[in-house]
């Protein structure tokens, strides 16, 4: 694919932020191997991913936005997670650090900042786990073992693989990693003594309701040799990507909701002992997943059930839509992936 550059990165961006604020901080719960445990979710503002600054954008994402365009000082980035650590949750929870880019990537968080993060992290006594999000080419022998000099508790490394299609994940979502690249980073953060947290991304532009389902639980079958949990991320669109120009033209529909459920179910049949989970964002809204819209709530809330019980039986709803999802899924097929409804 021909570098992706929608817009002016600057234009992108929203407006001016102090630099020693993080760009989003939430409090949630997580399903982890032993059970359900509480979860503080931080996204750092850096510099963003290297490729959206290179003008290489994935087709779906839009988190350039909340970068900041002069790259924090080491000390602001501190400053961040300082702040972000003190909205949580009371009880011990496990961390979830992401930068709409890549953690270890020390251009983007310098390593005098990444330490120390790791470093506060290692000294609280109410951290049980940290997630560090990253692309592969980050997950190094080098990087792997400096963090494991700074931090001991368990750690996750998450990386959005997206699919297990070369295919797909160069020329539908503009990746530029290939499938042979994630196994590596996770046979080295394995040996690092790290779990891995995957994710997939259900129906990425270009893609029929169908394919993209296919596609989807052949991706779990293959991606579950190499992690221990798997995240079906449900495409949205956002603001000033390649899908929200698609969607304007027609050429675009996010995911029904009933998809997610489909892939969730059979993937979690075939793979009992795997932590597979979804978070709906946007559900119910033209822009995210989203069925007759009736429908629409009763279903998020049985995908986030689901991810926390990882019991299929939470997963059944019913409605008169999923006649119309099914024909939808029969008849796109046919239809070269032009979404039949919108």
């Amino acid at each position: 694919m021909d570098k992706y550059f929608v817009t002016d990165l600057m234009t992108m961006r929203k407006g001016t932020h102090p630099p020693n604020k993080p760009a989003a901080v939430w409090r949630s719960h997580d399903r982890l191997t032993d059970g359900v445990i509480r979860s503080l979710t931080m996204i750092l503002r850096t510099g963003g991913c290297y490729r959206c600054r290179d003008g290489q954008c994935c087709t779906m994402c839009g988190f350039i936005r909340d970068s900041a365009p002069v790259p924090p000082s080491p000390g602001d980035l501190i400053a961040q997670f300082e702040d972000a650590m003190a909205r949580r949750p009371g009880g011990r929870f496990m961390v979830k650090m992401f930068t709409s880019g890549s953690f270890l990537d020390a251009a983007e968080m310098p390593t005098e900042a990444g330490s120390e993060i790791l470093r506060q992290l290692d000294d609280d006594p109410d951290v049980t786990k940290v997630l560090l999000e990253t692309r592969p080419e980050f997950v190094t022998a080098e990087a792997m073992a400096a963090c494991r000099q700074v931090i001991h508790k368990k750690l996750e490394i998450a990386i959005g693989v997206e699919t297990s299609n070369d295919s797909i994940r160069l020329d539908c979502i503009n990746k530029g990693f290939l499938f042979e690249d994630f196994v590596r980073a996770s046979g080295i953060a394995h040996r690092y003594d790290s779990t891995v947290k995957a994710y997939l991304l259900l129906k990425p532009p270009f893609l029929s309701e169908g394919v993209a389902i296919r596609d989807i639980i052949k991706s779990v079958r293959d991606v579950s040799q190499h992690a221990e949990t798997i995240s079906i991320n449900l495409c949205n669109v956002q603001k000033g990507t390649l899908v929200e120009q698609l969607m304007r033209r027609g050429g675009y529909r996010p995911p029904w909701l009933w998809s997610a459920i489909a892939v969730l179910w059979q993937a979690k049949t075939e793979n009992p002992d795997l932590i597979i989970t979804s978070d709906p964002v946007g559900a119910g809204s033209r822009r995210g997943p989203h069925n007759c819209g009736r429908c629409d709530p009763g279903a998020a809330d049985a995908i986030n059930k689901f991810s926390l019980s990882q019991e299929t039986g939470d997963l059944r709803i019913e409605c008169d839509c999923m006649e119309l999802w099914e024909k939808v899924v029969e008849l796109e097929d046919v239809s070269y992936g032009a979404p039949l409804m919108g």
